[in-house]
């Protein structure tokens, strides 16, 4: 009972202090965020495909060139700081507290810390081309072949680990149980890398990315708790904790948007997660509003290319919304309470099948 307490204290108090920590961070990156003017020159006018977006571009112009990208600087930042921290705390005192607190092992948490820092820095990556580089796609930064490539790499790298490394070759579906797969389970790792990818165009609005992310991280701090992984669930709380600090000034008027940076980020740290935690079959449902965003993309663009008409005003579908008339704050609100609810319905998901 009391290790358990201990294990409540850890978890959350990692995730309040990861918080606090990237409110603290937040002036400094901001001030070089805007002292070297780092936001698009150009609004965008193009959709993926090179067709205009006129809806967009008039709903999003002058946001866009005026508030710096890569704000999600402060959430991987925060994530590699708080576990620097609590690494090197145990190495200079022997209080046992701190290395309690020390929640980096090879088993649970060193895999999903390298691939959050290798997201990162393609996406910081693509994030510099963009601001700095003219006249390539989207005004600059990488095409979207080449993020695909250096996902896959990572996702790749990944599997590699999981399968060989930790010898996981199978997933728990709820309802049937574990389904062995073999090597089969390395194409599925990067399946679910490049979905979870895909889902990172949620990052439109105001405060949409971060209220979502930190709902879905949180649900799985919860998953791995009660399976008593309990670095992992201390890992995934110190994510929501970060999230929540980048929300505090993302919320409406953004002070900085997250970017590639942080997108490509969370989005591969959570397939990681996800198969860390044995649940990544629930994913789609804790992470529905991704699904949701991707499916939308995909919609619009297969309809456009098939039938030659759109299904959606402007795809993301957060941003149809706001086309009919959905003032942003609602869209964003209303996502929130989407990934709350789904988030919650997919550890009850996971968690029943168990019994």
């Amino acid at each position: 009972m009391q290790d358990t307490i201990l294990n409540i204290y850890k978890v959350l108090g990692l995730g309040g202090f990861a918080f606090f920590l990237g409110v603290a961070l937040t002036p400094i990156l901001t001030h070089y965020l805007y002292k070297y003017k780092m936001w698009r020159k150009d609004a965008r006018t193009t959709a993926p495909d090179g067709a205009p977006t006129p809806i967009f571009n008039q709903l999003h112009k002058e946001r866009e060139t005026k508030a710096p990208r890569m704000g999600g600087i402060l959430i991987w930042a925060t994530v590699l700081a708080v576990a620097a921290i609590f690494r090197i705390l145990p190495v200079i005192s022997d209080d046992p507290i701190f290395l309690k607190l020390n929640f980096l092992s090879r088993g649970q948490t060193w895999v999903p810390l390298g691939i959050l820092f290798s997201g990162a820095m393609v996406g910081l990556l693509d994030d510099l081309l963009l601001v700095f580089q003219k006249g390539a796609y989207r005004g600059g930064g990488l095409t979207f072949t080449r993020r695909l490539l250096l996902i896959t790499i990572i996702a790749a790298l990944g599997a590699y680990w999981f399968y060989f490394k930790l010898g996981q070759d199978s997933i728990f579906i709820p309802g049937i149980g574990d389904l062995w797969l073999g090597v089969y389970f390395i194409p599925l790792f990067i399946l679910v890398m490049w979905a979870t990818f895909s889902g990172g165009v949620i990052d439109g609005l105001d405060g949409l990315s971060g209220g979502v992310f930190a709902s879905i991280f949180a649900a799985y701090a919860g998953i791995a708790f009660f399976q008593d992984q309990i670095n992992i669930a201390a890992f995934c709380a110190v994510i929501a904790g970060a999230i929540l600090a980048f929300l505090w000034f993302n919320i409406p008027p953004a002070r900085f948007y997250m970017s590639e940076t942080g997108i490509m980020a969370l989005t591969t740290t959570l397939a990681t997660v996800a198969f860390l935690t044995n649940a990544v079959a629930v994913l789609p449902i804790i992470a529905f509003p991704l699904v949701l965003e991707s499916l939308s993309v995909i919609i619009q663009l297969s309809s456009k290319k098939l039938f030659g008409r759109k299904v959606f005003l402007v795809a993301p579908i957060h941003h149809h919304f706001e086309a009919i008339g959905w003032p942003a704050e609602k869209v964003v609100m209303r996502f929130w309470i989407l990934s709350v609810v789904f988030a919650i319905f997919g550890m009850i998901l996971h968690f029943v099948s168990r019994v």
